[in-house]
């Protein structure tokens, strides 16, 4: 053997069941590692040219096998479920023809909302009775009654009823929160499918299905595009609701909070998944007296929440063969032009307004989905989820 310290090339021979070493210094001497039956590894140092043909012979039958060592048996741990706890929020005003359709499907939802708090904004008809019915047999359902206030509001008046259902929970308790109007027919895997996308992804915060709504037998898509939530079924990821700061007490609450958190680095989606496609009891926009009221109240909600005359023009364009047919985009185009005319106070929130337009840009240049894929990749450093969020 050579002195302590000293260096050496070595060549490795594996022959049979040792393995040999062989210095550079010496190479007609090697080590031979040898794993008896036992388990215990012993060396035994010896020369080549010293070795009989007997010798090599005896050592090839007294030496065991060489056995990888075999990792300690763990038994299969599966990966703990994910946390699904939802809470439903639905302002409502006179529902009496939708609710039952509505809650109902909620029932059967394969995931059960934790708890659904169903705020009646002062109906008239039987509301009351039907939520008071089904509040009796499912313990997760509560009612809060608001004083009524003469009529339905809309925008400012939807989240002013929100915000007091908000304030029956403690957000911190649940994983998401909705707020799901009283006038939807949605598939047993609903909010399933959004918790599953949501789980897939921990950039998305906002997502929905895309609605339907029948014209006599014939089922038809109401308009909404993919890089967008709709607005009677907000599926939120907690964490980002909070970020945001919650709701705008506005008309087109629902178009400005997805430029709000795409801000914040967060990612808003409806997908056109038939397993969450729903039905939309009573058409967008309609809610309110007719259709030519609520299409000149979304071209005064376009100009409230900031957007490009230019977008706009575009926007109502593509709508022109949509019901109803050119008359729909003359209303948008009126209320739009009409707050522009008259200086109507805009919404106002440092830098909103140029990113919002700078998105729009991209929108006209290269469509909404490559700008939407651009916008996203640009705000990823934006992105800080909670420790919560993290680690789901």
């Amino acid at each position: 053997m050579h002195r302590s310290g000293e260096i050496e090339k070595t060549s490795v021979q594996i022959l049979d069941a040792s393995v040999r070493v062989a210095t550079s210094k010496h190479p007609n001497s090697y080590v031979s590692f040898v794993r008896p039956d036992e388990g215990e590894v012993t060396a035994v140092a010896t020369t080549i040219n010293e070795q009989s043909s007997v010798s090599r012979q005896a050592e090839t039958e007294t030496a065991a096998p060489v056995q990888s060592p075999r990792a300690p048996f763990v038994p299969h741990q599966p990966l703990p479920a994910p946390s699904r706890r939802y809470a439903l929020i639905s302002p409502c005003r006179d529902e009496a023809s939708y609710a039952r359709r509505t809650i109902e499907s909620v029932i059967h939802q394969s995931v059960t909302p934790t708890i659904w708090v169903i705020v009646d904004d002062g109906s008239q008809d039987q509301t009351p009775d039907i939520l008071a019915e089904y509040a009796a047999k499912y313990h997760w359902i509560r009612v809060i009654k608001r004083t009524d206030r003469g009529g339905r509001v809309l925008g400012a008046g939807v989240i002013e009823a929100f915000n007091d259902g908000l304030k029956e929970i403690n957000l911190d308790d649940y994983d998401y929160v909705c707020k799901l109007d009283l006038d939807l027919d949605l598939p047993p895997n609903y909010f399933l499918g959004l918790m599953q996308r949501m789980e897939a992804d921990p950039r998305l915060g906002a997502g929905s299905g895309k609605p339907f709504f029948y014209r006599g037998e014939t089922l038809h898509p109401e308009r909404c595009g993919d890089e967008h939530a709709v607005g009677m079924t907000k599926f939120y990821r907690v964490d980002c609701f909070k970020q945001m700061g919650g709701f705008v007490k506005a008309l087109m609450w629902d178009g400005i909070d997805t430029h709000r958190i795409r801000r914040l680095g967060w990612k808003a989606a409806s997908w056109p998944d038939p397993t969450i496609q729903f039905i939309h009891l009573r058409p967008m926009g309609t809610s309110h007296k007719s259709w030519w009221t609520g299409r000149v109240r979304h071209g005064w909600g376009q100009y409230f929440m900031g957007t490009h005359p230019l977008y706009l023009l575009s926007s109502a364009a593509l709508r022109v063969l949509h019901p109803p047919i050119v008359l729909g985009m003359l209303a948008i185009l009126w209320g739009y032009f009409r707050a522009l005319l008259t200086r109507t106070p805009r919404y106002e929130e440092p830098g909103f307004r140029s990113f919002l337009r700078r998105y729009q840009f991209r929108c006209l240049l290269s469509g909404k989905r490559h700008a939407t894929a651009i916008t996203e990749r640009e705000m990823a450093h934006a992105f800080k989820p909670s420790e919560q969020t993290s680690s789901k």
